[in-house]
């Protein structure tokens, strides 16, 4: 066994197996997997192994089609066979809001050249003449869905890695991982130890033990998960060819053939949790007793779409384990906390990601970054707040909702709230609505009374009358915007305005009381992050980003040194914030302030300390609703007395309180993007109309990547579009087309802009391809709708009112 290698993977299952033969495939060839006892223990042998092409994300739809077409390469390349059977997939839609996800991810299939598309009822029963579908509503087949073989696959990514020089250890737990002062580790295993530059923990069921090793606190848990297979079935072996396999999710069962029977299986509402304190280590290739009466009301289901199912016996039941990251997404990416050290926990679908995952996990720890964002799967979003309690009742949530829909803009109640600033109480009382961002309650509409929750659809909601009222309030008069969700960052010490100059792409702020906005660059030269910098004295910075990117940006502060005699502080949990925006904020202010708030006073993008209704504050003239405003920040303690006060005032000039669902329509009104949506590390400064903020003439963390880049002709471009549509608005993710039919671009974000009247969007068109004034077709409900490329904001072009 190897001593010293470049990675260790922890974890001999289909995903550690998947990432120890990509990092061979990109040239890390000396590497080693350990594993506890023989490949596939755990959850992995046991699996269903369906594979599937299609998800609500874009960037995981793309791994899995990665995934599904690397199978077949990898029998051809290894020899070993990975069972791929691939006779399709259909999808059926009971309800109307299933039909309008199954034709949107149709669009999408259209936009990425998969092949995904509606048949007929007749179609559909030449495909699988065993099912019912009376009730319904459309059908879609994607024709290289399917299933594969799980000892296969894995034993085949095992084989194709050990090819290419690295090596696999089975019967070899690890036993302790300790980090170096030099942040390379000692792996320790009862043959012996391995220096390693990097650790991947893709222990399965036992990540929570491995991540506990090196003191991480992984938010997992897992759950008994049933399905059984039935004896032979005349029908199906009469078909004469294998039938494609059946997702009906309104049905809340997933169904294929195996052999000459069925395999059905189901995520029952009445779920079973196991091993919540720790993953015995002995257990390997056990199984737990059979509990069918769980899932009876499922299994019904799928007897009234098969009745061969009721009619057939029952050859055996598979009730085994899986783990479970609170959001049902895989905890993946490398620990901000810690150097050189990998996570890739979680994973539910894992035939259908394997390969996309072991692929830009291979990406990240060769490269620096993957290819893709992937902040929906990055551990970073959770922190500390993810605790035991938290993620139990997410996962519970997560296991019985596994095949209900996840609507746009839905919050979902479970395991909240985890985290409360003073004035939640307050809001309540009001007549918020709250979202859930980094763990924080924040308000995301306000309802007439208190206890109003969201309804959910693709379609307009309850919310959508109060938010346009939110927006159009604002706009008239004043809003009062609670911004404690954000993140904020002090800098204090001789090398502060060093610290930031080598990190950020702006020039930095030397004069007391200005502020900047400057962009973080990724490694691949992209937008990792943008945030305003404001100069609070000599040596003394306050730096305000992303609030769902606090761990995520850790990365990047921690790749440059601190200088001596400087501090960084993380002050989010101890500061709230506000944002008076609106053409009477002055007017509001002065009702509480005796600064003079004139425009030649208090300039744009200005900082000043002041006092507001008693409350000592950081004033700071920038608004991300693109209309005149103030940010107000101080310390969490005087929220209460700060909100009150400003909410008072507030209505007493025809204002409010506003939430974040009115502030995203406000920033999409004057074309503002968002980090996460439109700022990401996929993105080039010149994409996003961000060029400007970067300064070639000054150093700054990953500038060799954005040289490399920055002369490139923009791949896509960032617009803003107005939607003719009158029962829904785009969220993201939506597809754009030219009218005859040409792939166009994609939805980024999208909302009702009430001030303006108009249904509006961001998102990107490919150059060359599409350009504003435009007419293009926006693919919303799944169906096309005629658009707009806006060549400048739908409010206030020209920043008359942010600047006046």
């Amino acid at each position: 066994m190897r001593t010293e290698a470049q990675v260790v993977v922890i974890g001999g299952g289909l995903i550690g197996c998947s990432i120890l033969y990509h990092l061979a495939k990109l040239g890390w060839k000396d590497c080693i997997l350990l594993e506890r006892d023989e490949l596939t223990s755990g959850s992995t042998w046991h699996a269903a192994a369906g594979i599937h092409g299609l998800h609500d994300n874009s960037n995981i739809t793309r791994i899995q089609h990665y995934t599904m077409n690397l199978y077949k390469e990898l029998e051809q390349e290894t020899g070993q066979g990975c069972g791929v059977f691939q006779p399709g997939s259909l999808y059926l839609a009971q309800t109307e809001a299933r039909e309008h996800q199954l034709r949107l991810q149709e669009a999408k299939a259209k936009y990425y050249g998969m092949n995904f598309h509606e048949v007929s009822r007749a179609e559909a029963e030449k495909l699988h003449p065993l099912v019912n579908y009376d009730g319904i509503r459309c059908i879609m087949y994607e024709p290289d869905g399917g299933n594969v073989d799980p000892s296969g696959v894995t034993q085949a990514y095992a084989a194709g890695a050990r090819a290419m020089g690295a090596q696999v250890e089975r019967f070899c737990p690890v036993t302790a991982t300790e980090q170096q002062p030099d942040g390379t580790w000692i792996v320790r295993t009862p043959k012996g130890d391995i220096k390693a530059e990097w650790v991947v923990n893709a222990a399965g069921l036992w990540g929570r033990e491995v991540g506990a090793m090196a003191g991480l606190k992984l938010p997992l848990i897992p759950t008994e998960h049933q399905y059984f297979v039935t004896e032979a079935i005349a029908e199906v072996k009469a078909h004469g060819k294998r039938l494609p396999s059946v997702a009906d999710r309104d049905g809340e069962y997933y169904l294929r053939q195996e052999g000459d029977g069925l395999l059905v299986g189901a995520y029952e509402k009445n779920m079973k949790f196991w091993a919540e304190d720790g993953t015995p280590q002995g257990f390997g290739h056990e199984l737990f007793a059979d509990d069918l009466e769980r899932i009876e009301d499922n299994i019904m289901r799928a007897i009234d779409r098969l009745s061969v199912v009721g009619d057939a016996g029952i050859k055996r039941v598979i009730n085994g384990p899986m783990i479970w990251s609170p959001d049902s997404n895989a905890l993946f990416g490398t620990v901000p906390e810690l150097s050189n050290y990998f996570c890739c926990n979680g994973i539910i679908p894992g035939f259908s990601q394997s390969g996309g995952l072991g692929l830009l996990a291979a990406q990240w720890i060769i490269e620096g970054e993957p290819q893709y964002d992937m902040f929906a799967w990055d551990l970073a979003r959770f922190g500390d707040w993810a605790d035991a309690k938290f993620t139990k009742a997410k996962v519970q949530d997560q296991y019985a909702n596994r095949f209900s829909i996840h609507f746009p803009n839905e919050e979902r109640s479970a395991g909240r709230p985890a985290r409360v600033r003073p004035a939640y109480e307050m809001q309540k009382d009001m007549g918020a609505v709250f979202g859930l961002s980094c763990g924080w309650e924040h308000p995301l509409w306000f309802a007439d009374k208190p206890g109003v929750t969201d309804t959910n659809g693709f379609t307009r909601q309850n919310w959508f009358e109060p938010v346009a009222n939110e927006t159009k309030m604002l706009r008239d008069h004043v809003g009062v915007i609670d911004i404690s969700n954000f993140a904020n960052y002090r800098i204090t010490g001789p090398g502060a305005h060093a610290w930031l100059d080598a990190l950020l792409a702006n020039t930095i702020p030397t004069e007391i009381g200005r502020s900047c906005l400057a962009p973080l660059i990724s490694v691949r030269g992209g937008i990792a992050g943008d945030f305003t910098v404001t100069m609070l004295g000599e040596g003394d910075y306050m730096m305000v980003g992303s609030g769902m990117a606090e761990r995520y940006h850790q990365r990047f502060f921690n790749a440059v040194p601190m200088p001596e005699g400087t501090t960084f502080t993380n002050l989010t949990d101890t500061t709230a914030g506000f944002n008076i925006a609106g053409p009477k904020s002055r007017d509001l202010l002065a009702r509480l302030t005796n600064v003079d708030l004139s425009h030649e006073a208090f300039r744009f993008m200005r900082s000043q300390q002041i006092t507001v209704a008693g409350v000592d504050c950081l004033a700071i003239r920038v608004s991300f609703t693109g209309d005149l405003g103030w940010e107000l920040h101080c310390a969490e303690a005087d929220q209460v007395k700060l909100y009150d006060a400003l909410i008072t005032e507030a209505r007493a000039v025809e204002g409010g309180p506003v939430g974040g669902r009115a502030l995203g329509a406000l920033r999409i009104e004057k074309g503002y993007g968002s980090w996460g949506r439109e700022y990401s590390p996929e993105y080039y400064p010149q994409e996003v109309g961000l060029e400007r903020l970067v300064k070639p003439a000054k150093d700054f963390l990953n500038k060799a990547a954005w040289e490399k880049i920055k002369n490139d002709a923009p791949r896509e471009l960032l617009v803003g579009f107005e939607i003719e549509v009158d029962n829904a608005d785009a969220s993201g993710g939506e597809p754009v087309f030219m009218p005859d039919g040409t792939p166009a671009g994609r939805v980024t974000s999208g909302a009702f802009g009430a001030s303006v009247g108009k249904s509006l969007a961001l998102g990107f068109v490919k150059a060359g391809v599409a350009k504003p004034g435009d007419t293009v077709d926006v693919f919303i409900l799944g169906a096309p709708h005629k658009a707009r490329i806006l060549e400048q904001p739908a409010f206030d072009p020209e920043g008359k009112r942010l600047r006046g």
